[in-house]
């Protein structure tokens, strides 16, 4: 991998990350267009340790609250009730789907799941789920013509059971083209959280699921499988691009509507579609260079 290229994919790593459109898929992309080798499972698990750096940064009065709570309700009895040191049970719950599924389903991971025509199918099928979870976010907090605006959940209602449904949300991510955010704020919104809750949620949610997969996946930078130099460089673009990324978003999902990404999602799932049927792009392109 070239210097140029892990700059282009540590930039679109970044950019979109936290967006409902899916980061892998964007790589994988990426790389099959400029008709480059794909940068592979462990280079997106290690360049999503820059993303969540940010997460880390941004939230960081939220994660040292949680935390702090957490670690006193393993001693105090009464600190068990408290929202912040049920947070932190929940996510931990929440985060074991994925864990268990990444290690049962790694060689699909690195294999079959990367195949373009699935991630043009999810990237549609995805992005549908998430237009019809908006459309009921958004009458909900409207009101219908004759009757009252339905009052939508927070985080402190957070129950296991949503926890654990959020978790195999988030799971559903392995496939690339479902995106991490996407799916787990599609499953907040169809239980009945608001934009906000959803999207709070899914980025601590997503913590310990990253940077455990990009720790375990260091491995393959030890033997040779990942570049250093240009995987680090890509991090750390990654990381800065991140941080924007959600200091923006973070104030779009308070006022607008999901539906821009979902249009983009189909859009570009018809033509990935369109590009492998004509012959343009092989469903496997840059598959074999790892």
């Amino acid at each position: 991998m070239s210097w140029f290229e892990s700059f282009i994919l540590g930039l679109v790593q970044g950019l979109t990350e936290f967006l409902p459109i899916s980061s892998s898929a964007h790589l994988r992309l990426t790389a099959a267009f400029a008709g480059w080798p794909d940068p592979g499972a462990a280079f997106t698990a290690i360049t999503q340790i820059g993303t969540e750096a940010a997460v880390l940064i941004y939230f960081r009065e939220d994660i040292t609250r949680i935390v702090s709570a957490w670690f006193r309700s393993l001693t105090d009895k009464r600190m068990r009730g408290d929202h912040d040191a049920r947070m932190g049970w929940l996510v931990i719950i929440g985060s074991l789907p994925i864990g268990v599924l990444g290690i049962t389903l790694k060689d699909q991971i690195e294999g079959p799941f990367r195949d373009l025509r699935l991630i043009a199918t999810t990237l549609i099928v995805m992005g549908v789920v998430l237009g019809i979870a908006d459309r009921l976010a958004a009458r909900d907090e409207s009101g219908g013509r004759h009757r009252a605006v339905k009052q939508r959940k927070t985080l402190k209602e957070l129950s296991v059971r949503d926890g654990l449904i959020y978790g195999f949300c988030q799971a559903m991510a392995l496939i690339p083209g479902v995106s991490r955010s996407g799916a787990t704020i599609s499953g907040g919104l169809l239980m009945g959280y608001t934009r906000e809750a959803a999207a709070r949620y899914s980025f601590l949610l997503a913590i310990p699921a990253v940077l455990a997969s990009g720790a375990y996946e260091l491995k393959d930078a030890g033997e040779g499988h990942v570049s250093w130099g240009p995987t680090i460089f890509a991090t750390v673009i990654a990381f800065g691009v991140g941080y924007a990324v959600i200091a923006w978003f973070m104030k779009f999902i308070t006022t607008k509507s999901f539906m821009p990404f979902v249009i983009y999602r189909i859009l570009l799932g018809i033509l990935l579609f369109i590009l492998v049927g004509a012959g343009v792009l092989s469903p496997h392109a840059g598959e074999s260079g790892g």
